[in-house]
């Protein structure tokens, strides 16, 4: 597995990093705005707008009057707010669109702390319009009332031919169960352990996604999930490994794939057009760049993990998942990729490959601040939203933006 250099398209860039958002001129505008506030999409268009106007004018810059505008900003709406509803904090969020148009949004809600265990809840929202607004919160999962159980990593994957959600999570990262629900999200079956079926007994740590899985156009539903493969915790790079189970069945037996080489951790998987999976995967190897690895067997084995020079990647999970595939009704092979784009965990990152993950051309921040875990879903307009956490763990939120946005222009559905 190699990887191309793209030189074809330039990066996308930040409106931080843009000679016109820089002006003064832009600069008194936006100092206008309520501070430590997230301002009406609308106003942020018509203020940047305005301010781009004035200034190419100014400068005589008619020619670029083109591509600006032209895309409306990111959407932004918290969905999970830490220290609200008797959570200390939110973390790992999850999202799927389910076929009848529902956004589901996935998270961990975290009682007493921010730490990676203790006292657990499985959470989920619900939003019929888009993510534009939200459900209240719903429990799908909590065990031991107060007791220090930790119910977590969800990893929800929708049945396209029954609009089945199934859903997989841990129990201290130890145990594995699977849940579903029939009516998008608003109930869920109560959890089977699937522990025999998918962890072997000498693993130790386990956690499945986190983020979406995905079904394969065979009618596979994969899992993506990382462990230990020896007892006990830490030492990544030298116990941790990637790997997916699956079901061909509509979820009535679970499988257990083959582990990629050590060092591996948390990843997420597309389906390419010749039937095989590519796992993008966070890596303990050294140079903070993502590992991919591809399977051409159905994920019963792995090449040898490449760590790609475009793609940083701060020792986080983050998102991938197919936009578009190659064929003439569809259009060009698109994938997208989401994690922060350093340096650490900040500036939460979109990135673009038309070439199935050899090469990433575009990459275009849409959150600056602190950022670290995501998950990427498609509309069937071909809008794109994006569940992240930033500002320190503060919260969980979901954006929605186009293509458009996301290429300047340059690339539409």
């Amino acid at each position: 597995m190699s990887f191309r250099i793209s030189r074809s398209l330039p990066r996308s860039r930040s409106s931080a990093t843009c000679p016109v958002t820089r002006s003064p001129l832009v600069s008194a505008l936006i100092r206008r705005q309520t501070p430590g506030k997230l301002q009406p999409a609308s106003c942020r268009r018509e203020l940047g707008l305005l301010a781009a106007l004035l200034f190419l004018a100014s400068w005589g810059h008619a020619s670029c009057l083109c591509s600006i505008g032209l895309a409306s900003d990111p959407e932004m709406v918290d969905v999970f707010l830490s220290g609200t509803e008797g959570y200390h904090t939110y973390r790992i969020p999850a999202i799927v669109l389910t076929n009848r148009g529902t956004l589901l949004a996935f998270c961990e809600g975290r009682k007493t702390s921010a730490r990676d265990d203790g006292d657990i809840d499985l959470l989920v929202r619900r939003s019929l319009d888009e993510g534009k607004t939200w459900e209240p919160t719903r429990l799908v999962y909590e065990e031991g009332g107060d007791q220090p159980i930790t119910i977590g990593n969800p990893c929800p994957v929708v049945d396209r031919t029954t609009g089945r959600i199934w859903l997989a999570f841990c129990r201290n990262n130890d145990r594995v169960f699977m849940t579903y629900s029939d009516d998008d999200g608003q109930s869920w079956a109560t959890p089977t352990e699937i522990t025999p079926f998918v962890k072997r007994p000498e693993w130790g740590w386990y956690a499945t996604g986190p983020g979406h899985g995905i079904q394969l156009s065979s009618g596979r539903l994969v899992f993506p999930c990382d462990c230990g493969d020896s007892p006990g915790y830490g030492q990544w790079d030298q116990r941790g490994r990637s790997f997916i189970f699956f079901s061909d069945d509509g979820g009535q037996t679970w499988q257990l794939g083959g582990l990629t080489e050590k060092g591996m951790n948390e990843c997420q998987a597309v389906e390419l057009p010749d039937g095989a999976l590519l796992l993008s995967m966070r890596q303990y190897r050294g140079p903070k760049l993502r590992a991919f690895s591809i399977s051409r067997d159905g994920g019963l084995t792995w090449s040898a993990p490449k760590l790609h020079p475009e793609v940083h990647c701060p020792v986080c999970q983050a998102s991938i998942i197919r936009y578009s595939s190659p064929q003439p009704e569809i259009g060009k092979s698109r994938i997208l990729y989401s994690g922060p784009g350093g340096p650490g965990r900040t500036r939460m990152t979109i990135r673009l490959s038309y070439d199935e993950g050899e090469s990433w051309p575009v990459a275009k921040v849409l959150y600056e601040g602190s950022s670290a875990y995501s998950d990427l879903v498609v509309f069937p307009d071909g809008m794109i939203g994006c569940l992240f956490e930033r500002d320190n763990y503060g919260r969980i939120t979901f954006a929605r933006f186009s293509l458009d946005w996301l290429t300047d222009g340059a690339d539409r559905p």
